[in-house]
């Protein structure tokens, strides 16, 4: 045993002192597996439907109370009141969607329990508690007549809180452990706001007189503009997690979003002020396309938990980069 082990030393002193000649290490670097082949991360088990629906409802919601807001201000009611609509209705869908998920209404509520700021679940539970009731209260105001000042207040407030609504679900979903959406973090809250901007502005292409529809035409191109571009962007920096948004079922959903969403704004800036068909044909493509975007990113998400190489190799990459630097990284 002592000889197996002398003999040993002299060929490892002379590996190290000839990697410093350029010779090629002779062990192969390691590959991963998990265990019996099963995925490193747990499969979501969130129903599709549920889940993006609740994603591009709360778009849809968020943006439609700013322009709202909007459309209350340079006097174009039909607009404004199509806006108040849409934002209630979505964000009690997304809400209806969210309990769904969970199970029962009770699980919800035990989230408002408690208030904790750095929790993203924590405090998207209270920015709905407190924006479904002011969308309503909008809405209502404007439908009835009465209480002007009450429904005036009431939608300047939901408008304060509704970049957060479109975007909070994005900062969501990229706070877990799934790897195509937690290496998107940086750029998936502005293409979330860009696909937000995209669907209220499609609602009211699709259902308001085009003389009114001046500023949904301008949300439209800046909309599509930030979420074709922001998603793209978020993808070439993402690194190896992006290959799950190249899959056959997340790549169908997302190549549809961005014709759809492109295509949808091009119509909008071409129906101009009189042509009512071409307006609602350009409104339900950009819904449409929101709606696929949702549905795409949801998709990646849960193909990225069935291949470990996107949670092992981004680790690996991340621990080699601390290493050349010295940094220690976060504290256990």
């Amino acid at each position: 045993m002592s000889g197996v082990t002398g003999g040993g030393a002299p060929d490892a002193g002379r590996r190290r002192r000839g990697r410093g000649r350029g010779e090629r290490a002779m062990v192969p670097e390691a590959e991963f597996a998990s265990y019996y082949g099963r995925p490193v991360l747990k499969r979501p088990e969130w129903k599709p439907l549920d889940v993006a629906g609740y994603l591009w409802m709360g778009g849809l919601a968020g943006a439609s109370s700013l322009l709202a807001a909007g459309a209350q201000v340079t006097a174009r009611p039909a607009l404004a009141r199509t806006a108040k609509l849409g934002a209630a209705g979505a964000i009690s869908l997304s809400l209806a969607a969210l309990v769904h998920d969970l199970g029962r209404p009770g699980r919800f509520l035990n989230m408002l329990r408690v208030f904790k700021p750095t929790s993203p679940m924590s405090m998207g539970s209270w920015l709905l508690a407190g924006y479904a009731p002011l969308t309503m209260a909008a809405a209502a105001a404007d439908v009835s007549g009465r209480y002007r000042i009450v429904g005036a207040a009431a939608t300047a407030s939901a408008a304060a809180l509704g970049p957060a609504v479109a975007t909070y679900t994005a900062v969501l979903i990229c706070d877990t452990a799934v790897p195509a959406w937690h290496e998107g973090y940086r750029e998936m809250p502005f293409a979330f706001a860009g696909s937000g901007a995209t669907a209220a502005a499609g609602l009211a292409l699709a259902a308001v007189p085009p003389g009114q529809t001046g500023p949904a035409r301008r949300a439209a191109v800046l909309g599509a503009v930030l979420e074709l571009g922001a998603f793209r962007l978020m993808k070439r920096n993402m690194g190896l997690a992006a290959e799950a948004y190249e899959e056959s079922g997340p790549r169908t959903w997302l190549r549809a979003a961005e014709a759809l969403t492109a295509g949808g704004a091009v119509l909008a800036v071409c129906s101009g002020r009189r042509d009512r068909a071409l307006a609602a044909l350009a409104g339900t493509a950009l819904l449409a396309g929101s709606a696929a975007l949702r549905l795409g990113v949801f998709h990646a998400g849960v193909a990225s938990t069935e291949d470990p190489r996107y949670a092992v190799v981004p680790q690996r990459e991340r621990l080699t980069a601390r290493a050349r630097t010295g940094d220690p990284g976060p504290a256990d």
